[in-house]
């Protein structure tokens, strides 16, 4: 049907009918138009041979906003880069005219030459900006054309290019709504010129100091990378070590992002059984499996418009991965048990403490999802790279722990502040944190935190310690020359370290696992391996 409406179209083009007829073809072939590229090929099939056009060409804005791109060919074309005229149209938002030959002398885009290679010199080049024209006035691309100067004079006052150019933009935006496709998924709330906007950036990171403390560089450049991350729809990928404050980026990622106002909808894949993730993420029908008394929504379904937060995403089961790529790529799943699809969009921020690319060698994780969580990576830096914030970060946490617990503010003295800074924090950040409550909460009110408050060494026995194990005939080489049972030595060693751990973070096991780099059933296994009866 679509075809027989341009063929109309073309016919009507040369013979004394009415503008009305030709109208109602072309509107015709767009509205038929199953999807965006399609709809593109149309407009651009239709201009060209109804309007006595030599060239036509849309090219559609891709999710970050960032590149225009190309159905027709492999370009890909930066908005700001003004080697080509699609930046200079979209940059001052009106329509920009100039002559084919005037464009190949100026203007040496290699794509954007290959493009107008084949079309005469004497050609001018039409290129117009589009934008959906309800809601937000959404970019969607550009629209270019070249023909006659004749032909282009009145191109932008026919009444009836007017509204073929309001058409083409009413059903693109509404067919790239409608199928969820990645370039639409940004919701770009600001025009292109802000992209580049360094205030503005950095007034936003200013902000999220409050959230993501510290002042070491470190921290100043992932305050930055999270702003921009926020600006885009990009799927978000955040690697580093186990508290290292994976889940507080992530909201921010979200607080900041055009997505605000959507839910923020977050799981850890490690601590839900195998067996119960599938129906966590996806949701299930009634009577799906035993125990299902009712339908219920998935996390999946309750972050549609928002953001959805996978932690530990390394531990998710293969088949689980699959399903979750094909949300990614199309925005549509099944519920366990329900017969129809369902659509979802959302914005996914995953994590993970795990070399991930270990993992697809080992085969445990898919390559392609790694791929496609990966559009946006961002590495989250270890306490041990910023040393430099431990003071203000344990500063924040004895504020916080006062207000938890009604009691008044405790300061922290210059001797527990430089002991602090020189642990190791195999546990980053929350074993700091850990460390501050435990040291809190043994602090006379009205009194200061004192070296003897922390838990573990104290600072003299941190210097016993050192004295110790400097020069030769120290204690520690005396305290080795006594070991020969070298199973039994490792083996004392290893269960006072998992209890000291234990001790640290108060019996929880999930947490000293962590802190330790196990999983927490390793952990379990060697606690009943040692005879340690920690809960």
């Amino acid at each position: 049907m679509g075809a027989r409406a341009i063929d109309t179209c073309q016919a009507m083009a040369g013979q004394p009918v009415g503008p009305g007829l030709v109208g109602m073809a072309r509107a015709l072939a767009l509205v038929e138009s199953a999807s965006p590229v399609e709809l593109r090929e149309r407009g651009c099939a239709i201009l060209v041979s109804c309007q006595g056009l030599a060239w036509a060409e849309c090219l559609y804005l891709d999710g970050s906003g960032r590149w225009l791109g190309s159905d027709r060919a492999d370009a890909r074309l930066a908005c700001d880069d003004f080697r080509h005229p699609y930046a200079h149209a979209i940059r001052q938002g009106k329509p920009l005219r100039l002559g084919l030959a005037e464009a190949r002398s100026r203007l040496d885009h290699p794509d954007f030459q290959a493009q107008v290679s084949a079309l005469p010199g004497v050609l001018q080049l039409d290129v117009r900006p589009l934008r959906a024209l309800d809601g937000e006035r959404e970019w969607l691309g550009t629209l270019a054309v070249a023909g006659e100067p004749s032909v282009l004079a009145g191109l932008g006052e026919d009444p009836e290019f007017v509204a073929f150019e309001s058409l083409l933009c009413r059903l693109w935006a509404g067919l790239s709504r409608h199928q969820g496709e990645r370039h639409r998924e940004a919701r770009l709330r600001q025009s292109l010129a802000q992209l580049n906007d360094g205030a503005r950036r950095q007034a936003l990171a200013e902000r999220l100091a409050e959230d993501l403390l510290g002042a070491s560089p470190a921290m100043q450049t992932l305050r930055s990378q999270v702003i921009r991350a926020a600006e885009t729809g990009l799927a978000v990928l955040l690697q580093g070590e186990t508290g290292t404050g994976k889940d507080r980026v992530a909201r921010a990622i979200h607080r900041f992002s055009a997505r605000a106002d959507g839910p923020f909808m977050a799981i850890n894949c490690a601590a839900i059984p195998e067996a119960l993730l599938e129906s966590e993420l996806f949701g299930h029908a009634k009577g799906a499996f035993s125990g299902a008394d009712q339908a219920r929504e998935g996390l999946i379904s309750q972050a549609d418009g928002g953001t959805l937060f996978l932690d530990e995403i390394g531990d998710m089961p293969l088949p689980l991965q699959a399903k979750l790529l094909r949300v990614l790529e199309s925005g549509r799943y099944r519920p366990l048990g329900a017969s129809e699809e369902r659509h979802a969009d959302l914005r996914l921020v995953a994590a993970t403490h795990q070399p991930l690319r270990e993992r697809i060698r080992d085969q445990c994780f898919r390559a392609d999802l790694y791929y496609r969580l990966g559009q946006f990576p961002l590495s989250l830096p270890t306490l041990r790279e910023r040393r430099e914030d431990i003071a203000q970060l344990a500063e924040a946490f004895a504020v916080d722990f006062c207000s938890r617990e009604g009691r008044d503010e405790l300061g922290i003295t210059p001797a527990a502040l430089r002991q602090l800074r020189e642990r190791d924090y195999p546990g980053n950040v929350r074993e700091l944190k850990n460390l501050i409550d435990y040291a809190c909460a043994m602090t006379r009110p009205g009194d200061d935190i004192e070296p003897m408050a922390l838990p573990g060494l104290t600072e003299a026995e941190d210097s016993d310690r050192q004295e110790g194990t400097e020069g030769s005939g120290g204690q520690s080489v005396e305290s080795a020359s006594q070991v020969h049972d070298l199973r039994r030595a490792l083996r004392d060693y290893e269960a006072d370290l998992i209890r000291q751990r234990l001790l640290l973070f108060g019996g929880n096991r999930a947490l000293a696992a962590e802190s330790l780099g196990l999983p927490k059933r390793t952990l379990a296994h060697k606690c009943r391996q040692l005879e340690l009866d920690a809960k």
